[in-house]
């Protein structure tokens, strides 16, 4: 299928590898032009437009918790591509894992400002972009994890960034429900998926407790993500999508 996300707009944070590029994949396949984002891998990035083409495509080196780098990131989609459409909040870190007692502060605060400061910068961002631009109508998506449904108990710091994440996500969706204005807001929640951060060595652990026994892929992500930036998702508004093979069943 093709075309399901024609003449749309999205920008994708963290967009050049691993689930963020498998959301791009998919959305240049089905018709959207993509703005993909990254902080370090500038490499990754440019070939990413090689890979999707200029016409469909833009790189924009980006610190996510930064404010001022969000409003780069705008200015240059609406000077390519004319409005903002979509914004899809992947971009993430997985921080320092271990006790909570053996935390920094710094470590902490890292992890919250670029897994959800961030995203709260992105979504304030993208609506005054899609109210400007394409008629305060769009579709934001923020990609939290099955650690914002049930805690990791040697991730502190990510899990309380990606449960602020869901929580930011229903509240922002009744937020502009509520005031009538069309701007759908969902998360969705990826298990373990089969990427560059997978520790090599837990591999064989990791799958066995999958229910269907694989871990996923990055389009897995992108196809969830495909739907909720169309119009066939009019309808899911502040709802959660959790894609992790069964589980959380």
């Amino acid at each position: 299928m093709t075309d399901r996300l024609k003449d749309k707009v999205a920008i994708i944070t963290g967009g050049v590898a691993g689930i963020g590029l498998g959301i791009a994949t998919c959305y240049v396949r089905e018709g959207a032009k993509v703005v993909l984002t990254a902080n370090h891998n500038v490499d990754g990035g440019h070939a990413a437009v090689a890979k999707f083409g200029e016409d469909v495509s833009l790189f924009v080196q980006q610190d996510v918790a930064k404010e001022a780098d969000w409003q780069k990131v705008i200015d240059a989609t609406v000077a390519k591509f004319g409005r903002v459409d979509i914004l899809v909040n992947n971009a993430g870190i997985g921080g320092v894992n271990g006790a909570i007692e053996d935390l920094s502060l710094d470590d902490w605060q890292k992890v919250i400002d670029v897994n959800l400061t961030a995203n709260f910068l992105g979504e304030k961002a993208a609506i005054h972009a899609m109210k400007d631009t394409a008629d305060a109508k769009g579709s934001i998506i923020n990609v939290s994890s099955v650690a914002g449904l049930v805690g990791l108990p040697f991730a502190p710091a990510y899990s309380a960034s990606k449960g602020g994440t869901r929580l930011l996500t229903h509240a922002t969706a009744l937020n502009l429900a509520q005031r009538k204005i069309a701007i759908r807001v969902n998360s969705v929640h990826p298990g373990w998926i089969d990427t560059a951060i997978v520790p090599e060595a837990a591999r064989k652990q990791i799958i066995a407790g999958i229910p269907v026994g694989h871990m996923g892929e990055p389009e897995d992500i992108g196809e969830v993500c495909v739907y909720l930036g169309s119009d066939e998702s009019k309808f899911a508004n502040g709802a959660e999508f959790t894609v992790d093979g069964g589980q959380r069943a």
